[in-house]
Protein backbone atom coordinates (compact mmCIF):
# COMPACT_ATOMS: atom_id res chain seq x y z
CA UNK A 1 0.00 0.00 0.00
CA UNK A 2 1.24 3.47 -0.91
CA UNK A 3 0.04 6.84 -0.15
CA UNK A 4 1.27 9.84 -1.65
CA UNK A 5 0.23 13.89 -2.32
CA UNK A 6 0.41 14.06 -5.96
CA UNK A 7 -0.98 17.77 -6.64
CA UNK A 8 -2.46 20.42 -4.75
CA UNK A 9 -4.70 18.86 -2.38
CA UNK A 10 -5.44 15.47 -4.02
CA UNK A 11 -3.67 12.30 -2.47
CA UNK A 12 -3.08 9.09 -3.86
CA UNK A 13 -3.86 5.65 -2.24
CA UNK A 14 -2.11 2.68 -4.40
CA UNK A 15 -3.17 -1.02 -3.12
CA UNK A 16 -3.48 -3.98 -5.11
CA UNK A 17 -2.73 -2.57 -8.12
CA UNK A 18 -5.88 -0.15 -8.13
CA UNK A 19 -5.91 3.61 -7.19
CA UNK A 20 -8.39 5.57 -5.14
CA UNK A 21 -7.77 9.56 -4.01
CA UNK A 22 -9.00 11.97 -1.87
CA UNK A 23 -9.04 15.27 -2.84
CA UNK A 24 -9.47 18.48 -0.18
CA UNK A 25 -11.48 21.24 -0.36
CA UNK A 26 -13.69 24.09 1.24
CA UNK A 27 -12.98 22.05 4.67
CA UNK A 28 -13.75 19.04 3.60
CA UNK A 29 -12.68 15.81 1.26
CA UNK A 30 -13.90 13.56 -1.53
CA UNK A 31 -13.01 10.09 -1.99
CA UNK A 32 -12.89 9.44 -5.79
CA UNK A 33 -12.99 5.51 -6.34
CA UNK A 34 -12.77 3.18 -3.36
CA UNK A 35 -10.17 -0.02 -4.63
CA UNK A 36 -10.62 -3.47 -3.69
CA UNK A 37 -12.12 -4.78 -0.14
CA UNK A 38 -9.08 -5.16 1.08
CA UNK A 39 -7.96 -1.15 0.69
CA UNK A 40 -10.63 -0.15 3.33
CA UNK A 41 -8.17 0.06 5.93
CA UNK A 42 -5.70 2.40 3.92
CA UNK A 43 -8.07 4.72 2.52
CA UNK A 44 -10.22 5.47 5.97
CA UNK A 45 -6.86 5.54 7.55
CA UNK A 46 -6.06 8.60 5.23
CA UNK A 47 -9.07 10.25 5.26
CA UNK A 48 -8.56 10.72 9.18
CA UNK A 49 -4.80 10.84 9.06
CA UNK A 50 -5.67 14.29 6.84
CA UNK A 51 -8.01 15.23 9.69
CA UNK A 52 -11.68 14.27 8.46
CA UNK A 53 -14.12 12.36 9.30
CA UNK A 54 -17.70 11.61 9.92
CA UNK A 55 -19.61 14.65 8.95
CA UNK A 56 -16.46 15.98 6.42
CA UNK A 57 -16.56 13.48 4.09
CA UNK A 58 -18.57 15.31 1.60
CA UNK A 59 -18.54 12.71 -0.94
CA UNK A 60 -17.74 8.98 -2.32
CA UNK A 61 -17.31 9.98 -6.33
CA UNK A 62 -17.04 6.64 -8.69
CA UNK A 63 -15.51 7.07 -11.99
CA UNK A 64 -17.50 4.24 -13.01
CA UNK A 65 -19.28 0.75 -11.30
CA UNK A 66 -16.31 -1.49 -12.22
CA UNK A 67 -15.67 -3.96 -9.04
CA UNK A 68 -12.26 -2.63 -8.11
CA UNK A 69 -13.41 1.03 -7.86
CA UNK A 70 -16.46 0.01 -5.87
CA UNK A 71 -15.09 -2.40 -3.61
CA UNK A 72 -14.82 -0.33 -0.53
CA UNK A 73 -18.02 2.05 -1.36
CA UNK A 74 -20.58 0.52 0.44
CA UNK A 75 -18.39 0.26 3.87
CA UNK A 76 -17.12 3.96 3.57
CA UNK A 77 -20.25 5.03 3.04
CA UNK A 78 -21.50 3.57 6.31
CA UNK A 79 -17.92 4.97 8.44
CA UNK A 80 -18.39 8.56 7.32
CA UNK A 81 -22.08 8.70 6.35
CA UNK A 82 -21.51 10.08 2.63
CA UNK A 83 -23.47 9.96 -0.43
CA UNK A 84 -22.36 7.67 -3.11
CA UNK A 85 -22.01 9.24 -6.80
CA UNK A 86 -22.13 8.46 -9.87
CA UNK A 87 -23.46 8.77 -13.42
CA UNK A 88 -25.96 7.21 -13.66
CA UNK A 89 -25.41 5.13 -16.67
CA UNK A 90 -23.26 3.04 -14.44
CA UNK A 91 -25.77 2.68 -11.36
CA UNK A 92 -26.52 -0.69 -12.28
CA UNK A 93 -23.36 -2.23 -12.34
CA UNK A 94 -22.20 -0.41 -9.10
CA UNK A 95 -25.29 -2.34 -7.76
CA UNK A 96 -24.28 -5.49 -10.03
CA UNK A 97 -20.18 -5.27 -10.05
CA UNK A 98 -19.94 -8.53 -11.94
CA UNK A 99 -22.31 -7.89 -14.19
CA UNK A 100 -20.86 -5.63 -16.97
CA UNK A 101 -19.96 -5.33 -21.01
CA UNK A 102 -17.24 -6.19 -21.88
CA UNK A 103 -15.72 -7.18 -25.73
CA UNK A 104 -13.31 -10.41 -25.23
CA UNK A 105 -13.40 -13.22 -23.02
CA UNK A 106 -11.34 -12.53 -19.37
CA UNK A 107 -9.86 -16.22 -19.12
CA UNK A 108 -8.05 -15.71 -22.07
CA UNK A 109 -5.76 -12.42 -21.10
CA UNK A 110 -3.70 -14.75 -18.56
CA UNK A 111 -2.68 -17.40 -21.01
CA UNK A 112 -1.69 -14.32 -24.10
CA UNK A 113 -0.18 -12.08 -21.23
CA UNK A 114 2.02 -13.65 -18.52
CA UNK A 115 2.84 -10.60 -17.07
CA UNK A 116 -0.82 -10.15 -15.84
CA UNK A 117 -0.84 -12.49 -13.63
CA UNK A 118 0.87 -10.56 -10.93
CA UNK A 119 -1.64 -7.92 -11.00
CA UNK A 120 -4.40 -9.95 -11.42
CA UNK A 121 -3.39 -12.44 -8.41
CA UNK A 122 -2.42 -9.31 -6.30
CA UNK A 123 -6.46 -7.98 -6.70
CA UNK A 124 -7.62 -11.47 -6.45
CA UNK A 125 -5.76 -11.76 -2.66
CA UNK A 126 -7.29 -8.27 -2.38
CA UNK A 127 -10.85 -9.10 -2.83
CA UNK A 128 -12.05 -8.64 -6.28
CA UNK A 129 -14.38 -11.67 -5.99
CA UNK A 130 -15.74 -10.40 -2.78
CA UNK A 131 -17.26 -7.10 -3.77
CA UNK A 132 -20.73 -6.15 -2.79
CA UNK A 133 -22.77 -4.31 -4.78
CA UNK A 134 -24.01 -0.79 -3.55
CA UNK A 135 -27.03 0.48 -4.10
CA UNK A 136 -28.87 4.35 -3.70
CA UNK A 137 -26.70 5.69 -5.37
CA UNK A 138 -26.96 9.21 -6.15
CA UNK A 139 -26.96 10.71 -9.43
CA UNK A 140 -23.45 12.53 -10.95
CA UNK A 141 -24.84 15.14 -13.12
CA UNK A 142 -22.63 17.37 -15.36
CA UNK A 143 -23.48 19.89 -13.05
CA UNK A 144 -22.58 17.96 -9.73
CA UNK A 145 -19.03 19.38 -9.64
CA UNK A 146 -19.27 22.40 -8.37
CA UNK A 147 -20.82 21.36 -5.17
CA UNK A 148 -17.74 18.72 -4.55
CA UNK A 149 -13.94 19.23 -2.94
CA UNK A 150 -11.57 20.94 -5.66
CA UNK A 151 -15.16 21.80 -7.83
CA UNK A 152 -13.80 19.56 -10.59
CA UNK A 153 -15.20 19.78 -14.35
CA UNK A 154 -17.12 16.43 -15.06
CA UNK A 155 -15.95 14.90 -18.35
CA UNK A 156 -18.14 12.58 -20.00
CA UNK A 157 -15.71 9.71 -20.83
CA UNK A 158 -17.87 6.46 -22.38
CA UNK A 159 -16.14 3.64 -23.50
CA UNK A 160 -14.69 1.54 -21.04
CA UNK A 161 -18.40 1.54 -19.40
CA UNK A 162 -20.94 3.88 -20.99
CA UNK A 163 -21.18 6.26 -17.68
CA UNK A 164 -17.42 6.23 -16.97
CA UNK A 165 -16.66 10.23 -15.90
CA UNK A 166 -13.47 11.82 -15.34
CA UNK A 167 -12.58 14.95 -12.77
CA UNK A 168 -10.35 17.91 -14.01
CA UNK A 169 -9.38 20.43 -11.85
CA UNK A 170 -8.02 22.79 -13.85
CA UNK A 171 -6.42 24.71 -10.78
CA UNK A 172 -4.78 22.19 -9.83
CA UNK A 173 -3.57 20.81 -13.57
CA UNK A 174 -4.55 17.64 -12.72
CA UNK A 175 -6.92 15.46 -14.22
CA UNK A 176 -8.80 12.00 -12.27
CA UNK A 177 -9.36 9.88 -15.13
CA UNK A 178 -10.15 6.84 -13.58
CA UNK A 179 -9.88 3.99 -16.16
CA UNK A 180 -10.58 5.99 -19.34
CA UNK A 181 -7.08 6.68 -19.70
CA UNK A 182 -4.19 3.58 -17.62
CA UNK A 183 -0.59 3.40 -17.33
CA UNK A 184 -1.21 0.11 -16.28
CA UNK A 185 -3.11 -2.68 -17.82
CA UNK A 186 -4.35 -5.31 -15.56
CA UNK A 187 -4.95 -7.61 -17.77
CA UNK A 188 -2.12 -7.74 -19.61
CA UNK A 189 0.52 -6.14 -17.07
CA UNK A 190 1.77 -3.73 -19.54
CA UNK A 191 2.57 0.04 -18.49
CA UNK A 192 2.38 3.44 -20.57
CA UNK A 193 -0.57 5.39 -21.35
CA UNK A 194 -3.31 3.08 -22.92
CA UNK A 195 -7.12 2.15 -22.38
CA UNK A 196 -8.10 -1.12 -20.34
CA UNK A 197 -8.47 -4.19 -22.40
CA UNK A 198 -11.53 -5.34 -23.74
CA UNK A 199 -11.96 -8.06 -21.30
CA UNK A 200 -12.96 -4.66 -19.00
CA UNK A 201 -14.10 -2.38 -21.47
CA UNK A 202 -17.27 -2.21 -22.98
CA UNK A 203 -16.38 -0.32 -26.22
CA UNK A 204 -12.66 0.37 -27.23
CA UNK A 205 -13.57 2.42 -30.65
CA UNK A 206 -15.71 5.01 -27.82
CA UNK A 207 -12.73 4.70 -24.95
CA UNK A 208 -10.48 5.91 -27.77
CA UNK A 209 -12.53 8.44 -29.04
CA UNK A 210 -12.87 9.60 -25.54
CA UNK A 211 -9.15 10.17 -25.14
CA UNK A 212 -9.86 13.32 -27.12
CA UNK A 213 -11.82 14.49 -24.12
CA UNK A 214 -8.71 14.03 -22.04
CA UNK A 215 -6.15 15.68 -24.38
CA UNK A 216 -8.70 18.77 -24.84
CA UNK A 217 -8.03 19.58 -21.37
CA UNK A 218 -4.04 20.34 -21.34
CA UNK A 219 -4.02 19.31 -17.82
CA UNK A 220 -0.02 18.48 -17.18
CA UNK A 221 -1.04 16.09 -14.55
CA UNK A 222 -3.15 12.55 -15.49
CA UNK A 223 -3.95 10.58 -12.73
CA UNK A 224 -5.20 6.85 -13.80
CA UNK A 225 -7.36 4.22 -11.99
CA UNK A 226 -4.29 1.44 -12.27
CA UNK A 227 -0.81 3.16 -12.51
CA UNK A 228 1.50 5.82 -11.95
CA UNK A 229 -0.18 9.70 -12.38
CA UNK A 230 1.69 10.96 -15.43
CA UNK A 231 2.92 13.87 -15.61
CA UNK A 232 4.12 14.78 -19.01
CA UNK A 233 1.02 16.07 -19.91
CA UNK A 234 -1.95 14.99 -21.35
CA UNK A 235 -1.85 15.77 -24.87
CA UNK A 236 1.56 13.59 -25.06
CA UNK A 237 -0.15 11.04 -23.19
CA UNK A 238 -3.41 10.48 -25.38
CA UNK A 239 -1.07 10.25 -28.29
CA UNK A 240 0.57 7.38 -26.69
CA UNK A 241 -2.38 5.36 -25.57
CA UNK A 242 -3.74 5.93 -29.38
CA UNK A 243 -0.76 4.40 -31.07
CA UNK A 244 -0.81 1.33 -28.88
CA UNK A 245 -4.85 1.30 -29.24
CA UNK A 246 -7.22 -1.58 -28.10
CA UNK A 247 -5.97 -4.90 -26.49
Amino acid sequence: MLTRDVADGIHLIQHAYTNAYLVEGGGEVMIVDTGLPAAQHAISSAVRSLGYGPGSVSAIVLTHGHFDHTGTAAKLRTEFRAPILAHPADHYIAAHPYRYAHERPRLEYPVRFPAALRCLGAMTLAGAWMVRGVSDVLELAPDSGATLPGAPDLLATPGHTAGHVALHFPERGAVICGDALVTLNPYTGQTGPQIVSGAATANSAAALDSLQVLAGTGAPLLLPGHGDPWTQGAEAAVEQALAKGAS
